[in-house]
């Protein structure tokens, strides 16, 4: 997935610039995540987040940098069994959280976008707009990033299909 848009914006750099480069954070370019990597899946979700909130007259600066630090977490269960992905799948926000007040000087209202952007599939709402916008642009983002990657697995297969076909109709 492209994303080259978001660096041309400085203004979202500037506000995002500590996290990018952050050694921490960094090493989340080497987890697999919705089948790309999870460094990508949340400047996708921090970059739409920013711009949303930026549009609508929120708080796009916290929107931004929690949009950012809502997957910070280590843990890589791409091979794990179904229990260890649902008990990751509700208890990441925390892992998240804990990560992100270590490494980042947070405000209110970014912690509690990071720990509430899984509702309702983890307990916690969002208390603020800026939460609900990133929870939402989270699911999207996850949806065209599992469908983008299923698509590529399918044209693979499809290229196969036509080179073996035309191989052995010669």
């Amino acid at each position: 997935m492209n994303d080259d848009n978001k660096y041309c914006d400085r203004q979202y750099v500037s506000i995002v610039q500590d996290i990018l480069e952050n050694e921490e954070f960094t090493k989340t370019k080497e987890i697999v995540h919705h089948g790309l990597d999870r460094m990508g899946h949340s400047l996708r979700v921090s970059y739409y987040s920013y711009k949303l909130s930026k549009l609508f007259g929120l708080d796009y600066e916290s929107a931004a940098r929690a949009g950012l630090l809502h997957d910070f977490f280590f843990e890589n269960n791409s091979k794990s069994n179904v229990k260890q992905r649902a008990e990751t799948l509700v208890n990441h926000p925390k892992y998240a959280l804990k990560n992100a007040t270590e490494h980042f000087n947070l405000n209110d209202k970014e912690k509690d976008i990071i720990v509430s952007h899984m509702f309702p599939v983890a307990p916690k709402p969002p208390k603020y707009v800026e939460g609900w916008v990133v929870n939402v642009v989270d699911d999207v983002v996850a949806i065209a990033e599992v469908s983008y990657k299923a698509r590529t697995k399918l044209s693979y297969a499809f290229n196969f299909l036509l080179i073996l076909m035309f191989t052995y109709l010669r």
